[in-house]
């Protein structure tokens, strides 16, 4: 290997922050804080172990993923109930906000739209921060794990990976074998699970979740949502990202509506000003 005589400084040349985001659209916290103070419940979904299922938020309502029995991780989409062709965008919510996403930030929608789908009100799991080893909770870095990575890595035919789960849900939802949903699928936000880059060979990682029965994320929906939630056969994904021998627990998605008028003149965000006409 030939090092260039200038290597160092090189390297020691300062990053720039990719998107700067004091434009950012930001979201009213006050407001939403003052509307969660007068929730009422409306529903809820519990997502077996190892499988996953669908549920549906209108606009302007919250929902919250519960722990409820064990240390589980879970594999959330969302999409436009509407429109399913927009849909959660891991990657510009990384960019936006970072690795990990917690209390206060969004997750984007794809283009054309390019707006908020939800946003973070409550994280019982913001106390956990950045660990010594650079994890952290609720990332949108990973993909989910899925039956073709399994197969190349490891042969087989393996069905209940959050891949083949939210396939699986996703034709439940809309009547077709899953092999026809599963275009639907999406990347995901791991919801509980904590992650990070080996700081040497920048390797993505996985260790023992901090959550525990009685934690939860919550959310606001932003628009009309329908979501699908995977409960991961990785468990607490201490061990292992796809198995059949890992613990795994269920998690509960409830689902609530504020009180009339308790989010005042608050309307839906609408789709991106961008003109589409990309320069013709």
């Amino acid at each position: 290997m030939n090092i260039p005589s200038d290597a160092a400084a090189r390297r020691a040349v300062p990053p720039v922050i990719c998107y700067p985001v004091e434009t950012l659209p930001r979201p009213d916290m006050a407001l939403l804080d003052a509307a969660r103070a007068s929730l009422t419940k409306t529903g809820e979904t519990l997502i077996p172990p190892r499988d996953a299922r669908t549920f549906s938020v209108p606009a302007g309502h919250f929902f919250r993923i519960n722990s409820v029995e064990g240390p589980q991780v879970g594999d959330l989409n969302l999409w436009n109930a509407r429109d399913l062709t927009e849909r959660f965008y891991s990657g510009k919510t990384r960019a936006l906000h970072g690795t990990h996403i917690t209390r206060g930030d969004r997750m984007w929608s794809s283009f054309p739209g390019m707006r908020p789908l939800a946003t973070i009100t409550h994280d019982s799991l913001a106390w956990y921060g950045i660990d010594g080893f650079g994890g952290s909770v609720h990332d949108v870095i990973g993909t989910r794990c899925d039956p073709y990575t399994h197969n190349l890595l490891a042969g087989g035919q393996y069905h209940h990976c959050c891949h083949s789960n939210l396939s699986r849900a996703m034709g439940d939802y809309l009547g077709v074998p899953p092999r026809d949903a599963e275009s639907h699928v999406h990347d995901v936000l791991n919801v509980f699970m904590c992650t990070g880059f080996t700081r040497d060979t920048g390797e993505y990682f996985m260790k023992a979740s901090p959550v525990r029965p009685g934690d939860m994320l919550e959310f606001f929906a932003e628009v009309d949502l329908l979501g699908a939630l995977s409960a991961c056969p990785g468990g607490d994904c201490s061990a292992e990202h796809s198995s059949d021998a890992a613990p795994c627990y269920p998690l509960l998605v409830e689902t609530f509506a504020p009180a009339p008028g308790a989010l005042g003149n608050w309307k839906p965000p609408q789709p991106s000003g961008y003109d589409r006409t990309h320069g013709r």
